[in-house]
């Protein structure tokens, strides 16, 4: 039996658009992964509201940077490790470009590398966030610029995973955001990313 960490926010968590709620186990892209996988367990850390290194005042204790060593220690031994984060980095109070959030990923990946062989981690660029989403019935915590750092992410993240031997794909590529909110993935999408993620399995 492979342990596997899948390490993320809530598109990991499994958030429903529009909701607080989580989409059930045989859903979440997870649980797709591991129902599909022989040999696996999946072990699910998603954090609604997690971000690499920022520090949320509104909703303390969401730095992944924190919490990953001792993550990693409780959950050892691990095989394999699937790292997706930065989409909260997009929100406009850390005024933060890609290549900041990319080197705050980078310090997150860091600690996974103490654990696993580069090659034995898969970088996922987040999906890019809707245009509407910084609207007030959506998440008024982006703006229209968080938008265009969101879809500048994977530049960047495949750059740091080719220099470093990370595998990586981009969740953009197989995914977009709901319509309902335009930051989380719908069920549809959630069965998309799971397959893109199998096929690197």
């Amino acid at each position: 039996m492979r342990n596997i960490l899948a390490f993320g926010d809530s598109n990991t968590w499994g958030l429903i658009p529009g909701t607080k709620d989580r989409f059930d186990w045989g859903i979440r892209w997870t649980s797709i992964v591991q129902n599909s996988v022989p040999d696996i367990r999946v072990i699910e850390e998603g954090l609604c509201g997690r971000t690499t290194i920022f520090e949320d005042e509104l909703r303390p204790l969401r730095r992944a940077i924190d919490v990953l060593p001792m993550i990693l220690e409780s959950i050892s031994p691990i095989d394999y490790a699937i790292v997706m984060l930065g989409t909260n980095d997009c929100k406009s109070r850390y005024n933060a470009g890609p290549y900041t959030i990319c080197k705050g990923l980078e310090k997150c990946l860091n600690e996974v590398k103490k654990k696993l062989a580069p090659e034995k981690i898969l970088v996922v660029s987040p999906i890019y966030l809707g245009e509407e989403v910084w609207r007030d019935d959506k998440d008024p915590e982006f703006s229209k610029h968080s938008i265009d750092v969101s879809k500048q992410l994977e530049i960047y993240y495949r750059e740091l995973a080719k220099a470093n031997g990370y595998q990586f794909i981009a969740a953009s590529d197989y995914a977009s955001a709901s319509e309902v909110d335009h930051e989380h993935l719908d069920k549809y999408g959630h069965k998309r990313l799971a397959e893109a993620i199998i096929s690197k399995l």
